[in-house]
């Protein structure tokens, strides 16, 4: 068999083929064999792809996994590539978090306003808070 076409790839993982070109640029896919001008991946690429959509999933940018994959020498484990970008992802999400919750609670406390007019609503705020 000459490989995988890039249809084929598309088809068991679920993404598109555009996605998997535009990965291929990113550096997150090898760059495939090509047969008459045509993308042919070893099925080992399925791999590959599973752990991209499993960084994806956890919110990495395309930047955050290409430097899982390749910004880290040879030889270091997996565990602890996780480990250093997971650190930084876990305090992004503590701030969001703490965003939303701040969102939330504006959303149900400043929006039960009693003011009749837009312009008192003003005053209101201009002088203590509506």
């Amino acid at each position: 068999m000459l490989g995988l076409s890039i249809g084929e790839v598309a088809r068991r993982t679920g993404l598109a083929a555009s996605t998997l070109r535009f990965y291929e640029k990113a550096g997150l896919l090898p760059s495939p064999t090509r047969v008459s001008r045509q993308r042919r991946y070893d099925a080992a690429i399925l791999g590959r792809i599973k752990l991209v959509q499993i960084a994806r999933s956890a919110g990495f940018t395309v930047e955050e996994t290409r430097k899982f994959i390749s910004g880290f020498p040879a030889d270091t484990m997996p565990r602890v590539r996780w480990q250093a970008l997971a650190g930084r992802k876990r305090q992004e999400l503590d701030a969001l978090i703490d965003s939303a919750q701040k969102m939330k609670t504006l959303l149900a406390s400043k929006f039960d306003c009693r003011c009749r007019q837009l312009e008192d609503c003003e005053r209101a705020f201009a002088n203590k808070g509506c």
